[in-house]
């Protein structure tokens, strides 16, 4: 008897598909992490058994009252793997108060990283200020004097203004940073650093992350030609001069910068220092990692600010507790960064004295949250090839099926 044919297509053959069975009780080591449905606006989270590296179950949401649920309804944890995320604290401590906390560790150095960047950004004037002390003059004749110049009005500069607005607006009007976030499609975290940060701030940051272009090496000698000329020079014999320094550009981008020294709107050319995030890259990265001219870079950059020295300081001997192991050191850490460092710093030793227990478990038990990270990668992997078939239902099972 030749087989049935059976009606169906592939979006009813995939809705057939059921989730394997959870067990009743939690495992002994918990990770618990959210992970990403629409970035900005919706999260869920992955339960891992970090033992057995399996994941044992997927939440709808990142909530306190969905986590706190499920730790009700499976007893049986005994220490919890954890980042920072305020919510899941709420709900350990609610539901599982008994369980030991232990705060990622690769979360605390990124934590600690964002404190020393931020430092960086508010003491630049430092660096700023000693880089332009030690370059010469280049004009030989008495300088050309020209209008205030005036910021080029770029893509980035433009929307981080505007962004920094809308934050502001809504935090005046009472509205919390989630709904913020959902309003203005951000990341909550995106969405604290605009309400966080000064306008100055975020602008130098946004100006740093634009393209250098192949002009900026010379123009510290197209402006010197133009001051020694008092102006009275073309830009085609400008061209041909830089295209014996090695320039490969266009003639027409040496015209533009030429017309904006004219007009007063051209941005001047200050001595190059170093961005927060390179400084910070350089601080928290291992010091026999670091090449002799970092090394040396950083050392002009510690000489410059009292400030960032003291933050490097710090920041390496955190780095080095973690490394190794020694959260019986962690108090007398955050007493001197709270008696004696720059604010950034300080507000972060605050941070980790209201997770105190979480905090020092990180550096001295052998736990961690790796191995919940590796299974968010996955997650992200499985959205990503599901396409539009990634309901949460059909999403938790393919997550839940082990490969």
């Amino acid at each position: 008897m030749p087989p049935t044919a059976l009606g169906g297509g592939r979006s009813k053959l995939l809705g057939l598909l059921e989730p394997p069975s959870v067990p009743d009780r939690a495992p002994r080591v918990l990770g618990v992490d959210e992970f990403a449905f629409r970035k900005g606006c919706t999260y869920g989270t992955v339960l891992v058994d970090v033992e057995a590296g399996l994941v044992v179950d997927v939440l709808p949401d990142r909530t306190a009252e969905t986590f706190a649920d499920w730790l009700n309804s499976h007893p049986g944890v005994e220490i919890i793997c954890r980042d920072r995320a305020t919510a899941y604290t709420r709900a350990i401590r609610e539901a599982a108060p008994h369980a030991l906390e232990v705060a990622d560790r690769w979360h605390l150095l990124q934590n600690l990283s964002a404190a020393v960047e931020k430092t960086c950004h508010q003491h630049r004037n430092c660096l700023r200020k000693q880089a332009d002390d030690e370059t010469p003059a280049v004009p030989r004749h008495a300088p050309l004097e020209l209008p205030p110049p005036a910021l080029p009005p770029t893509q980035i500069i433009e929307r981080t203004r505007q962004r920094h607005a809308d934050v502001l607006r809504h935090v005046e009007a009472g509205w919390t940073i989630s709904a913020i976030g959902r309003r203005l499609h951000l990341d909550r975290k995106t969405v604290r650093r605009f309400r966080d940060t000064d306008l100055d701030q975020l602008l130098a940051s946004a100006r740093e992350r634009r393209p250098a272009g192949v002009l900026e090496p010379f123009k510290p000698y197209l402006n010197a030609r133009f001051t020694d000329t008092q102006g009275q020079v073309s830009g085609s014999r400008l061209f041909l001069e830089l295209r014996e320094r090695g320039y490969r550009g266009s003639r027409q981008v040496v015209r533009r910068h030429l017309a904006a020294l004219r007009a007063g709107t051209a941005e001047p050319v200050r001595a190059d220092i170093p961005s927060p995030r390179k400084i910070t890259s350089w601080i928290m990265r291992p010091r026999e990692t670091l090449t002799d001219s970092q090394e040396q870079r950083l050392l002009e950059v510690r000489l410059a600010c009292p400030d960032i020295t003291r933050a490097c300081d710090l920041a390496r001997a955190f780095a080095e507790l973690v490394r190794h192991q020694r959260g019986h050191l962690l108090r007398d850490w955050i007493r001197q960064a709270e008696t004696d460092a720059p604010k950034p710093m300080s507000g972060f030793a605050g941070f980790l004295r209201r997770d105190l227990d979480a905090v020092t478990a990180g550096p001295t038990l052998t736990w961690s949250s790796g191995v919940v990270e590796g299974h968010v990668n996955r997650v992200k992997t499985l959205k990503r090839a599901m396409y539009g078939r990634a309901s949460f239902a059909l999403l938790r099972t393919r997550i839940l099926t082990q490969p």
